[in-house]
């Protein structure tokens, strides 16, 4: 009988031992899909939009992925297509939401349709609405309702920037529907640094202009500007505060968890974007100003990268450090 019971001791442990060895499989077996990226998830699709701001917080991500080992890319786009190349799956991320004013766009792939994410919020304190400059709002243009009485000062025009986008949309809904005498008046459609060198020629004369401004760009210590009150039923209140969202083709931080961590982790400053655009403004590629800031600044990329791995599997954040060269 002492017999027997050794045996079935014996017998008793080699299942135990097997079980062990089952669930050790099966634990380093789940460890290693985990740690593999789909690839499908290993480009990552950016679009973005002609404006300094977004160029500027589109090349910091990219380096960042890059530097995670991923392979990107970007598209320049209008915002209307933007959001069409998401929706068609001919893009993965978007980096310029700005509301509340892009809502006239984005709402019907975001909230109507659900084609498109919105992942996070990645930039708070922003601004956009009308802007003039200072000498002009000293003259006694401080308000939307005021323009109308210098109609001929500024030539009946407001300059916006490229068509399609969401501010020109909604200078055109105010001259369509006759808001604040606007009807008079006609948009001029252009480019971000077209518009820029109206501003620019206006100034260096003392001319009179009216444009549509935001924050964080250089523009606001380039030239002394001040923003208009009374928009806020086109704009927002506050004088067109601005919040940016980060976009995401639908399920896309779902399918690419590790990315889409990151993107739920990827949050700017006003400061951080005035000082990279500066470097942009002042000549430098866009990628080699984000470089220099991260380089810089690199006690971001703790909150950035937390709970985010290296394509490879490895820590995030060592990772990056290395490929930017940071000790």
């Amino acid at each position: 009988m002492k017999g027997d019971g050794n045996l079935r001791r014996v017998a008793l442990g080699g299942v135990l031992l097997l079980l062990a060895a089952m669930v050790f499989a099966g634990g380093a077996q789940e460890a290693e899909e985990a740690a593999e990226i789909a690839p499908e998830c290993q480009l990552v699709r950016f679009v973005e939009v002609n404006w300094m701001d977004i160029e500027a917080t589109t090349a910091t991500t990219r380096l960042v992925l890059e530097g995670l080992g991923y392979e990107t890319t970007s598209e320049v786009v209008s915002v209307p297509i933007a959001y069409q190349a998401l929706e068609s799956d001919d893009a993965d991320v978007f980096l310029g939401n700005w509301m509340p004013s892009m809502a006239t766009i984005s709402d019907a792939f975001i909230k109507e349709r659900g084609t498109v994410d919105s992942v996070q919020t990645n930039l708070e304190g922003a601004k956009y609405t009308l802007a003039v400059p200072r000498y002009v709002y000293e003259a006694g243009v401080q308000d939307f309702a005021d323009l109308i009485n210098y109609k001929d000062e500024f030539g009946a025009s407001i300059y916006g920037i490229e068509a399609g986008n969401d501010g020109n949309e909604l200078i055109q809904q105010m001259i369509d529907e006759d808001a604040f005498g606007l009807s008079e008046f006609e948009l001029i459609e252009s480019s971000e640094a077209g518009m820029l060198g109206e501003v620019n020629s206006a100034t260096r004369n003392e001319e009179w202009i009216v444009f549509l401004g935001w924050q964080p760009h250089p523009m606001n210590t380039e030239f002394e500007i001040e923003y208009l009150s009374g928009g806020d039923d086109y704009f927002g209140p506050d004088y067109g505060a601005a919040t940016v969202h980060t976009n995401v083709r639908t399920g896309y931080a779902e399918e690419c968890r590790n990315v889409g961590q990151f993107l739920e982790n990827l949050r700017f400053t006003v400061e951080m974007e005035n000082e990279i655009m500066a470097a942009i403004d002042a000549g430098q590629d866009a990628r080699d100003a984000g470089h220099d800031w991260l380089v810089e600044n690199p006690e971001i990329l703790e909150g950035w990268l937390d709970g985010v791995t290296a394509l490879d599997g490895s820590d995030g954040l060592s990772t990056v450090r290395a490929a930017l060269g940071l000790q």
